[in-house]
This record gives structure tokens, sequence and C-alpha cells, in this order.
């Protein structure tokens, strides 16, 4: 099913906050408050789920809890607790013979799910992500991320030295990742470039599916890790690999030449001012004239109170590595200071914008 319009999915997001904003206004404050001040129980209570495959288990249809805890290695009573409270929000359903069965937010959770959810949900529920979200007041007392500071080692460091862990936040990151891809194709048209470079793309979803809607582009796929992280053998398998060169590249090294379009996505915001300017200084030496830059960001809105999706992940990023996301304007500065010209922002029906660039 296509994907609608941006415009009409903010609609549809307009509403749906003004009706959450109405539902909390009509209870007292002190009990509204107290139900957002729980939300990370209702977390916890997800991520429990995920990781017992209770959606798995429930693939085939619904389940008695005794059965369920049988498959999934669980006390049947607490696992009962578990799905009462999570079917309250409609991730899954308990019938009246007291089963347990799928619904559509529960699907989100099979592991090959399209777009799944399994990954993201295990990854927010995780202790060691929890342990760092434990210290979050620093980084606001201090502005300077407290990760660092909890483990020694930046959070790249920290994810290298951590294996396992690095596999449950890559798979998480990837999964919210995926979520975007559709959307950008829907809202930005790729097709009038002639080479589109995809730095810092991990195995390449996002570049793979532009070679695919527009079969006249080729792609450079330049990432750190291409020799292990499978991309050459992923765009063989989406039938694109004879239009797309795979080139290994340094987060801060020279950057692929001859590109008219350049993504970076989600990589701006990882990084303070400083480091940002290195890297598109990269980008901007190796840009054909006439190029684009496109970075693809959650944007701030401008609107005071607006609900979104970005607001959430730059405390994140504040606490992990210091980095932000930002407004329309605050992006123009940022390009300026690079020797880039802000084009546009082309919002998509998800959370993510293209930030479209070009050479001053």
């Amino acid at each position: 099913m296509p994907l609608p319009p941006a415009r009409i999915v903010r609609a549809v997001e307009g509403v749906r906050t003004g009706l959450q904003r109405l539902a909390r206004k009509l209870a007292p404050p002190p009990f509204s408050l107290l139900e957002m001040i729980q939300g990370a129980m209702l977390s916890q209570a997800i991520y429990a789920a995920a990781e017992l495959r209770v959606a798995e288990a429930l693939r085939d249809g619904p389940l008695p809890v005794a059965q369920l805890a049988e498959r999934v290695g669980a006390h049947p009573d607490s696992l009962q607790r578990v799905l009462r409270l999570l079917a309250s929000n409609d991730i899954f359903a308990e019938r009246k013979d007291g089963s347990f069965a799928l619904t559509p937010m529960a699907r989100a959770l099979l592991q090959d799910a399209p777009m799944s959810m399994h990954g993201i949900a295990v990854l927010m529920g995780h202790p060691i992500h929890w342990e760092d979200w434990s210290h979050f007041v620093d980084a606001v007392r201090s502005g300077e991320p407290s990760l660092p500071k909890l483990r020694g080692m930046t959070a790249f460091e920290f994810l290298e030295a951590k294996p396992e862990y690095g596999e449950v936040f890559t798979k998480g990151m990837g999964a919210m990742s995926a979520t975007e891809t559709e959307p950008i194709l829907a809202a930005y048209d790729f097709s009038r470039f002639g080479t589109v470079v995809d730095f810092c793309a991990g195995r390449g979803e996002l570049l793979a599916g532009v070679l695919k809607k527009s079969p006249g582009v080729r792609g450079i796929l330049s990432d750190p890790r291409v020799g292990e992280n499978g991309a050459a053998a992923y765009l063989a398998e989406q039938g694109v690999a004879d239009r797309c060169e795979v080139v290994a590249n340094d987060m801060f090294g020279p950057v692929p030449e001859g590109g008219d379009a350049y993504i970076l996505k989600h990589i701006v915001h990882d990084w303070p001012e400083e480091k940002i300017l290195e890297i598109l200084g990269n980008v901007r030496a190796a840009m054909r004239p006439g190029g684009r830059l496109l970075l693809m960001e959650m944007v701030v809105p401008d609107k005071p109170n607006a609900t979104h999706a970005s607001k959430l992940v730059d405390l994140w990023l504040m606490l992990l590595v210091g980095g932000k996301e930002r407004t329309a304007a605050q992006y123009s500065e940022l390009l300026a200071a690079a020797g880039f010209r802000l084009e546009r922002v082309v919002e998509t029906p998800a959370a993510i914008s293209v930030v479209e660039a070009s050479l001053r």
C-alpha cells in the first residue's frame, strides 16, 4: 500500500496529539503526570515480551497462558500479569477463555515482520540501556554526555568493547532506520542524480532502495565496516550490485569523489559542531559542481509545544555522545559554516526529513 503524503500524515498526527492532550486535560493533572511517569514500566513489559519471543510463540494462533509460558520459558502467573498489562494497551489481546492472541501491534514484535519493532524493544529494555539513562541528569547538569564518564570510553568505543550489547544496539537502531527507508523514497526524487554516494551507509538498505526505484542512477556505498557488515552481499541480493561500488572509508577521512548527491543519514546529529564541519568539509571537497548534500535527520519543529520524535531522540544524543537534533534554522547556520547553502527541508511520512543543501 502506498504511503500517504507527509502533509496528510502530519494532519493525522495533529489530530491524534490533540486528542491525547484533551484526554490529559480531562483528568486531574497529577493523574495524567503519573501515567507518563509510569511509562518506563510499560517499556519494560514490552521488553519482556520481546526478549521471551512471545509473539513468535503466538504466530500460529492463540494459546492458554500455561502452554504459552511453557513455550517461552516463563512463570505462568507472572507472564499472565505482563500480558494483561500489554493487552490493555492493545499489544496482544486477552480472550474470554483466558488465552492470548496477537494484535497488529503485537505482530510488530515478530522478528521477521515488515518494519519489525523487536530489535528496538530489546534495546530499549536492555539493562545497559537503562543504566545509561540512570545518569541522564548528570548530562543535563554538566552539558556533557554521561556515558563516557560512566564507561570510561566513548559510546562508539563502548559498543566495540561490549560486542554482545553492540549487536543489540545495532539491531535496535537498524530496526528504527528500516522504518525510514520507504518514507524517504516516497518523499524525495533521486532520479535526477547520476551518481549517489551514501556515506557511512551500513550495509546500504537506503541506497539499494534508491537504485531500485531509479534505474538510471549509479551508487557508491562507503562505510568503515564494508568488509564485515555484509554490504556487498546485501546489494547483490537486492539486485543492484552491478550499479553500485562498495568502498571502505574513515568517518573523518577522504570521501568518495564524483558524486552528484551525498547522503549522510543520521551522521551529523552524532557529533559536536567542530567534527561535523570536518566531515562536511571532506564532502564538499569531493562533490561535483552543482551537487547536492542530503542530510537525513529528524528536524525539530519551530512551533512551540509541537510533539515530535526528534525531541526524544535529542535527549538520547545528549546522554550518549553529546550530539543534538536541530531546527531548520540551526541547520541553515551549520551548513553555511561548512560552505553550503540550505535549499529546502523535505518532510517525509516518517519523523525523518531530507535537509537538502548546495555548494555556496
